[in-house]
Parts: structure tokens; sequence; C-alpha cells
């Protein structure tokens, strides 16, 4: 879907998807980007609504079933097409099956991945770069997170495949031809008043606008939502259920399971202001399957209004409409557990361009250690960092510093996993003989680990370092041999410090700036340098595609 029109250069943010029920289809705007710089603003400054998929691949297993319930003295309005007319039901409980339906013929489901990813930043690199070379493309996520040759474009088998023997023949290995014959497939039935509907499109809402959602048999996972709900097809043969919400009070079901409840004020609407940049930015992670955002850490942890509290509440409202820009767009608002005491540039985790406010930056309020003087590219100066556990925001904590040993028996079957998902020819390899850093960040990050097996070396980069390994809790590591009783490699011990990417706030040493006094505008200072608080309004950018990205491989 990537058409031109002058008109979609600087498009104005409306819902992203088009929800009419007398039109039965899901129009995910966002994805109308061309080549050249686009823009994305808000026409609705004030609360702008999101469309979050709480449950994602609906269907994906022939037993899914959720029940679906409105409160105390309310009823639920379902609403689907019937021969083309639109039908109205009502009731106070309806259940949502997955009916298995055999295909009147086998059905070549087929598709060119041209790479896969542990995150959207990368792959959405990574697919810029195609686009730069020619191929069109798409960003998906069927489990992991992949770039697809654009299905409407490559439709037909013959030229599928000469794309993948034209790429294969410039020693392109990440690509190959992902295809499945399909005889059966999920349908989605709807049970309500005792009356079975079997629709593909289904739109559910409440009086109150409460909807509570629970998978039939665990009452334990049962979470309310506000706003609306849609049931709808998804791009892998299953169901997405979405949730449309104001963002405001989406950030009730994400700040208090994001930050906990506990933290002083100034932290946790550091967290609410964070929270509402990186959803207004990220609107386009799901436009494949018509939606924006998902609930999970894939984007932020979303439970609707289970969980709520007063002090997030309170933290929300004050911030109410506050962004973070750079350049008057909003920022990539990233953020993660503990950096281990420093942060770590945009490009130490992912491929794709700098964000300039995105930066080592020491997690300290003192001066337990000299970047400029002791860079952590060295490998002696990073293992006295780690081995340094005093006068850092994070000293003390439970990821600050870790150790984290893994038996060859363990790595080899990982790489194994991660090669065949791959299709790579070295996944017929039997030992692994060495890891070996051959690259570290200023900020101490891993860039390239090379795994030198019997058959050949595996170079792994950045953050998909840790989609192949289990061991590290992030990429701030060293290696320690781990011998047997004669010597011989028994593994390996990773040392470091930091759990998640560890670019932008560490939440765990917002906990101390917020006790130290610091205001939640002087603690976005210090982690995100040379940005600026604004509220939303018409002339903020969401987010512009670079014209080019240059992507290492």
């Amino acid at each position: 879907m990537r058409v031109q029109p002058a008109f979609l250069n600087r498009l104005a943010i409306p819902p992203l998807l088009s929800l009419s029920l007398l039109s039965g289809t899901a129009l995910a705007v966002s994805t109308l980007l061309g080549s050249q710089a686009k823009a994305t603003q808000a026409s609705n400054p004030q609360n702008p609504e999101l469309y979050v998929g709480i449950v994602q691949r609906f269907g994906s297993k022939p037993t899914d079933s959720l029940t679906l319930q409105a409160r105390s003295g309310d009823r639920l309005t379902v609403r689907f097409k019937t021969n083309g007319q639109e039908q109205a039901v009502t009731g106070t409980t309806a259940k949502l099956e997955i009916v298995t339906q055999a295909l009147p013929e086998p059905k070549l489901e087929e598709r060119v991945v041209l790479s896969t990813h542990r995150s959207f930043e990368s792959a959405e690199a990574d697919a810029n770069r195609w686009r730069s070379q020619g191929i069109e493309v798409e960003v998906a996520q069927p489990e992991r997170w992949q770039v697809w040759a654009k299905r409407d474009v490559y439709s037909n088998p013959v030229v599928r495949r000469l794309l993948l023997q034209n790429l294969q023949s410039k020693g392109i290995q990440t690509a190959y031809l992902d295809s499945r014959v399909v005889q059966k497939q999920p349908k989605s039935s709807l049970v309500l008043n005792g009356y079975r509907y079997n629709r593909d499109y289904v739109d559910i809402s409440s009086t109150q606008g409460v909807i509570q959602v629970s998978p039939i048999g665990d009452e334990r996972s049962r979470n309310l939502y506000a706003g609306s709900l849609r049931l709808q097809p998804n791009t892998y043969g299953n169901y997405t259920l979405v949730n449309r919400v104001p963002v405001e009070t989406y950030l009730r079901g994400v700040v208090p399971h994001e930050i906990g409840t506990w933290a002083a004020p100034s932290v946790l609407q550091t967290q609410a202001i964070l929270a509402r940049t990186y959803a207004l930015r990220n609107l386009r992670r799901f436009a494949i399957d018509g939606y924006q955002l998902c609930a999970d850490t894939q984007c932020q942890v979303y439970n609707g209004l289970s969980g709520t509290a007063s002090a997030t509440d309170r933290a929300i409202a004050a911030t109410k409409g506050l962004v973070l820009t750079y350049q008057n767009e909003l920022v990539d608002a990233v953020y993660s557990s503990t950096t281990g005491g420093v942060t770590a540039a945009f490009h130490d985790i992912w491929q794709g361009s700098e964000r300039p406010y995105l930066k080592g930056v020491l997690d300290s309020v003192g001066s337990p250690w000299d970047l400029a003087r002791y860079p952590l590219t060295e490998e002696q100066n990073l293992r006295r960092f780690i081995s340094q556990k005093n006068g850092f925001n994070e000293e003390g904590t439970r990821w600050f510093r870790w150790r984290a040993e893994s038996r060859l028996a363990e790595l080899t079957k990982e790489l194994k996993t991660y090669l065949a998902s791959q299709n790579s020819p070295l996944a017929r390899f039997k030992a692994i003989q060495q890891l070996q850093v051959l690259q570290r960040s200023p900020s101490g990050r891993v860039l390239k680990l090379a795994v030198i097996t019997d058959l050949g070396t595996v170079e792994l980069e950045k953050d998909n370092i840790l989609k192949v390994f289990y061991a590290p809790n992030s990429t701030l590591f060293y290696l320690e041999p781990l011998y047997g009783a004669n010597k011989s490699l028994q593994g390996y011990a990773f040392v470091g410090g930091g759990l998640g990417h560890g670019v932008g706030l560490s939440q765990t040493g917002s906990y101390r700036l917020g006790d130290l006094g610091w205001s939640s505008d002087r603690i976005l200072s210090f982690y995100y340098p040379g940005t600026q608080l604004q509220p939303l309004n018409a002339a903020i950018v969401f987010w512009r595609e670079p014209a080019t990205e240059q992507v290492s491989r």
C-alpha cells in the first residue's frame, strides 16, 4: 500500500483504523508511505484514539475462546453484517470461539522473507534498506519481526522465485521462501443469547464503555477494557481483538505495569510522559494487520483498567497531553529496566539512523567512571567497569550486576534453533568451538559476537545476540570460558550488567533520581539530552520516515 499522493506528505493522524460497521474493513492509513520523508501529525491533539491489539493471535489454537462481559447493570451491543446488512444484538455476555473449517481445496500460502529480527526497530531499518534497493517490502510479526517482500507486488509464484534467485546470486543468505499448503482454517464464531454467529468482523461496545475480557477457564487473566472492541482478521490466518481507546485512558493501563506505583511522583510522571510519547510515535507498528500497538513488551505492557492505581492516575493527569520532542518531532521514547551503569546509544542496539538524543550517558549523579578516559570499547576497561559496583544510580539493585552460566549443550541448541529459523546451511553444525567478542560500542555493548563452529563462523550483531542466546540479560557483558577437569571447554559465563536494551531511561535509575528530589523534566533531560517537553499540538510531527537508511550488515 505504498502510494505517494501529495496530501499524504504530511498526513494528519486521524484514528488509524476506519472502523465503519458498514464497510466491514480496516484501513491502515499509516502504511501509505512513500520513499521520501513522510510525516504524521495530530489532528486531535487533546486525546487521540489508539487501536491496541490486546489478543493478537486469536485462533492460533483451535481451543482458543474468550468471554466478553458487561458490568453489572450494563449490556453489550454486538454489531456485524449479515447478508450485507448491519445487524446489532444485545446481551450481557458473549463468547468468542474458534471453529476449524476445511477449505474446498488446498491453498498455497507463500511469501519471501527477506530478514528476521528481534525488534521492530531493526526490522524497520532493514525494510528501509531494502526499499532503497528498489524492493517493495512490508514489516510483519508472525512470531519474530520479519521483513517480507510486499505480497501484492510479488503476488506471482514465478516472480517470488525470481526475486529469491536474484538475491541469492548476490550472496544474500537471509532471504528464503516461506511456503505452506493450507487445508483448513480457523473461523471466528460468536455465541450470544443462545445463538451462534460465524463472522470475521465483530464490533463490541457497552453502554458504560467498559468490557471485561477473559479466556474461558482462566478467570485470573481477565481484564477490564475501556472503549470498544473489534475482532478482525490478521495477516497470519487468525484474528486480533483490538481495543479502541483514548490515549489518556490507555495510559492508565500502561504506567502502573511498566514502572509500578510506589515510586516518587516525579518518576511516575516521567513514565507517563514517555509512555504517551512512545505510543503516539509507534502507531505504524502493526499497519500490516490494520491496528497500531500491541499490549505486551514488544510495545508497552497494557492491561486495560485492571491494576489502575491512584498514584499513577495522578501522574497521568498531571502530565496530560505532554510529550517529549526533538526538533519538533516525537522522540523514540524507549526505556528499559536497568542500564548497568551506562545507557546505550540507539545504534548500539538497533540498526537504523542515529537518534542524537539517545546516546551513552553515565547513569550516575556522581563521577564513578570517566568514559572519555576509559572508553568501554576496550575489553579491559569494560571488565573493570563491571567489577565496579558503587557510585551508580542503580547500585545494589537486582539486575545492576549479574553472572549467568550456559553450557555448550544449551548454547548449541539455541544456535541451531536460530540458524534453522533462518534456513541457514550452518544449522547442520555439530559443535561450538568458541565464542569471541569482536566489537564493542563506547557504552560497552557487544556489537559483534563471533560463534565459531565446526562448519564455520556465525557473526551475531547487536540485539540479535539476545535473540539467539538466553543467558545474557543485556549486551553489556564479557565472557568467561568454563572448563572441565580435563581443561576442555564446557561452556561460558556471561558476566555483565543491566536488563534489557539499556537505551534511554533506566527505570531503576529513575527511582533514585526521584528519591533525590529530581523533577520529571530534569530526569528526562538527563536520559534524553537535547529534548524538549511540549503539549500535544497539530505542529508536532509524530514520525518521519528517513529518506535513506544506512544499515550495516
